[in-house]
């Protein structure tokens, strides 16, 4: 556990509140460590501890979770009969009532704040303000520390914040609203906003930690493009091969080359989501998807395929572009498998054999097993509708993780209900943009005869471009 310096040598904000109005959860989703204990039950946490915000090996902020208030009232009848210099009252409390177990918990909640720390006081606004509340303001302004009071609105059902608002205006430096259970990373650099207006002597620092996070999130969503990409590109390029005997039994060798390949290509995804969990501190044992999540099905489901990629006229579209210079690959099926058969026809028919394929692909598995002297190949996939299933996929699991906040413990909801057949992103690309990916899978899947880099390098650019949109950038 974290120590408070002293003096401070980063911004530290001490998140204070009554029990079991959403503190923890506030410091979890603020901080992005979901490790951070969560729960329902009031008086889960009995010390004050500090989580620091460390980038590039830096610290750069520090938030502190508390115990809530106990005895409010009798606290704040202390502190008004306090004669004392007020700038030291809180430090005088702490003296007076350090071994009262009576004000422990106040005791500990204002630990910080003695030692300098500004407040965030949380409070629930599902719920009436109440006489204890009130006394619990009181308090803290009479610490004449910097203060801003927050209404985590932990429900739908009741709406209170008015209320909240006009008793805040009396007591705090600034109000927000931040819900810990919605709250995605803009609203974290919001909040980080308003704090500056809390005290002018921390507009620069909190103006640095805000350049900060921004720089840093945007080095994860690179991170994050090299991890998408690579995974596309791998599963793209994979293959595998068996030896065939005239013992051999054809059909048993295709589907062991087919169940490889699949749980490899499942393999490839699987390190990338995985990736992009690291990449935004999702730590948890088990990350679980809404039930309703299209990534929920197999990769090589039917719902799959009929859900994700492009739409048949997209596909035609996109597949001209492929076909058009170098000819088509055509996938025709042959004893429940997928043969690629290459055929050098361009135009037409190059627009014709991705809308085969298309159709095909989830009936019949992707790549190609083809036969080749005493070797049975499958792979590399030759059917376009692969790519945008596999970049849909992963721009889907990316928008659950960069849109799930820390603070967070239940699943999720309201991520892919899409209007429409089609529940992927792939759908709304432009023209442009598709023809960035068609040419991006000929040069990739070696259907260029030269393999043309920029082809490469606009593919990643696009996805990055995705990334930040997606982010809210």
């Amino acid at each position: 556990m974290d120590d408070f310096p002293k003096p401070l040598t980063v911004p530290v904000f001490a998140v204070l509140g009554h029990p079991n109005e959403g503190k923890s959860s506030v410091v979890s989703t603020l901080t992005e460590d979901d490790q951070i204990r969560v729960s329902r039950i009031p008086g889960e946490t009995t010390e004050s501890t500090p989580y620091t915000i460390t980038i590039d090996g830096k610290d750069i902020i520090r938030f502190v979770d508390t115990p809530g208030f106990q005895v409010p009232k009798q606290a704040l009848a202390w502190f008004r009969k306090f004669e004392g210099n007020p700038e030291h009252v809180v430090e005088a409390f702490i003296e007076v009532f350090k071994n009262d177990p009576f004000y422990a918990d106040e005791c500990e909640l204002l630990k910080p704040v003695a030692k300098g720390a500004g407040i965030i006081y949380v409070v629930d606004g599902s719920r009436p303000v109440r006489d204890d509340d009130l006394a619990e303001m009181e308090i803290l302004r009479l610490t004449g520390r910097p203060r801003m009071a927050v209404v985590n609105s932990k429900t739908d059902e009741k709406d209170y914040t008015t209320d909240w608002r006009n008793q805040f205006r009396k007591h705090f430096n600034s109000i927000r609203i931040f819900n810990s259970n919605t709250a995605n990373f803009m609203e974290r650099i919001k909040m980080l906003e308003s704090l500056k207006a809390i005290d002018q002597e921390w507009e620069q620092s909190l103006s640095d930690v805000i350049t900060a996070f921004q720089k840093d999130r945007q080095r994860r969503n690179d991170l994050a493009c090299v991890a998408i990409c690579r995974a596309i590109e791998q599963s793209l390029l994979f293959s595998l091969s068996e030896s065939v005997t005239a013992e051999s039994d054809p059909n048993a060798i295709k589907e062991k080359l087919n169940q490889k390949y699949q749980a490899q290509i499942k393999a490839f995804e699987a390190q990338m989501f995985k990736k992009i969990r690291s990449l935004f501190k999702h730590h948890l044992f088990e990350y679980l998807l809404p039930e309703y999540s299209i990534l929920n099905h197999d990769l090589f489901s039917k719902q799959t395929w009929e859900l994700l990629g492009l739409t048949t006229e997209q596909l035609v579209a996109a597949g001209a572009i492929v076909g058009g210079t170098v000819g088509a690959m055509i996938d025709t099926a042959a004893a429940g498998h997928t043969f690629g058969i290459f055929t050098a026809i361009g135009g037409v028919l190059g627009a014709g054999s991705a809308l085969l394929s298309g159709k095909k692909m989830a009936k019949n598995r992707p790549g190609g097993i083809r036969l080749g002297g005493d070797n049975l190949q499958l792979g590399p996939t030759r059917n376009l509708q692969f790519l945008y299933i596999l970049m849909d996929r992963a721009l889907i699991y990316y928008s659950h993780i960069i849109n799930r906040p820390h603070g967070r413990r239940d699943m999720m909801d309201g991520q892919e209900k899409k209007p429409g057949p089609k529940k992927g992103f792939s759908t709304e690309f432009t023209s442009g943009q598709r023809t960035i990916c068609s040419k991006y899978f000929k040069t990739v899947t070696g259907r260029s005869f030269i393999r043309d880099k920029k082809a490469v390098s606009d593919f990643e650019e696009f996805i990055k471009a995705v990334l930040d949109d997606l982010s809210g950038k």
